[in-house]
């Protein structure tokens, strides 16, 4: 019991320093609250937990860890004084990172009650028997939802997938969503896929919020992606993203007024040696048709040019804009991988 109270203790001092470096109220301590100690006496933590903790928190020293200590341990708001001086232990990023929205939030062309359902194509692609739609009607807000029922089970996606885990499905089936639908998931289509899948729909929209790529607002018809990954930080991305932004008159994943371009982030494209880069995706042509192409070596005057170009109906050419690059291997040639590897020494690979 005394282990379990001091490693409570301990957390406890975690989270109240770590919220104070963030300007937030940290939580109550998990356990009652000790008798109250005399007027004008600070509780000390055991000094093993104050030694743990400035261990785990990096703070700028000892004398600061224990004043820090005293003052989280004897009140549960910690003061500013203290954020400012655990604040000179921590470094922040200026790196701004993805501003998409990690909530819903109703819109004319986004909300739940919209009708929405896979193409004829994307159907057969995915082999759904479309059994019935069943129409409810909500007499409180007089709005209509459609629920897709499906009957058969076996169909080209789901079929990569044991029976009783269709949701690993939802990734795929989210993916020829945002083919069909422009470029973006409306959140009725996520309630559809939530109906195959046999899952609450907030197991999709989890799913959904999670990975940068799924795109749940309208984008424009030239998504530009900038690459923010350490590489092209390093080789000069973010001027890229800024001459983008300042180019089109749009903040972050904003689409411009003619409706032709929006400008989001991806993470890794896996062209680092080309570095700075970034992606085009248009889905304007939906699911048999949407191309997603690479443009590298980027400088700032290039990326605008390619723009225009696609302002103009034009398709600049793909893959490295610098006019000297020839191949993105060593300058000498490769030194490794240069005959048919050898299969592995330690198995039988036919006999698996």
């Amino acid at each position: 019991m005394r282990r379990k109270r001091k490693t409570g203790r301990l957390f406890y001092f975690y989270l109240a320093s770590q919220a104070s470096q963030g300007g937030h109220t940290p939580i109550p301590p998990p356990s009652p609250a000790p008798s109250s100690p005399p007027a004008g006496h600070a509780t000390m933590l055991p000094p093993a937990a104050r030694l743990a903790a400035r261990r785990l928190l990096g703070l700028a020293s000892a004398s600061a860890s224990e004043a820090a200590g005293r003052r989280v341990a004897s009140s549960p708001i910690a003061s500013a004084g203290y954020s400012a001086a655990a604040s000179r232990g921590s470094v922040s990023s200026t790196r701004p990172f993805s501003t998409a929205l990690n909530y819903h939030l109703d819109s004319p062309e986004n909300k739940p009650d919209m009708k929405w359902e896979f193409s004829q194509a994307n159907m057969k692609k995915a082999k759904l028997a479309r059994s019935r739609f069943a129409l409810v009607m909500s007499d409180a807000v007089h709005t209509c939802a459609w629920i897709l029922v499906v009957s058969d089970m076996v169909n080209e996606i789901l079929s990569h997938y044991p029976s009783n885990y269709k949701q690993s499905g939802i990734i795929p089936l989210l993916d020829l969503a945002q083919q069909q639908h422009g470029g973006w998931v409306p959140v009725a289509a996520m309630d559809a896929i939530a109906k195959i899948v046999e899952v609450a729909p907030i197991r999709v929209y989890e799913v959904a919020t999670f990975y940068t790529m799924f795109n749940r607002t309208k984008v424009g018809k030239y998504h530009l992606l900038v690459c923010g990954t350490t590489p092209c930080m390093i080789r000069g991305s973010r001027e890229i993203e800024e001459t983008l932004l300042e180019h089109l008159g749009v903040k972050r994943n904003e689409v411009t007024s003619d409706g032709l371009f929006s400008v989001g982030e991806m993470e890794c494209m896996g062209c680092c040696v080309n570095a700075p880069m970034i992606a085009v995706a248009d889905y304007s042509k939906g699911s048999e048709g949407y191309t997603y192409n690479y443009y590298e070596d980027l400088t700032p005057k290039r990326v605008v040019e390619i723009v225009e170009m696609l302002r103009r109906g034009e398709t600049p050419p793909r893959g490295t804009q610098h006019p000297e690059r020839k191949n993105c291997g060593p300058a000498g040639g490769n030194t490794t991988l240069q005959g048919e590897p050898k299969p592995p020494p330690c198995r039988d690979l036919d006999a698996c």
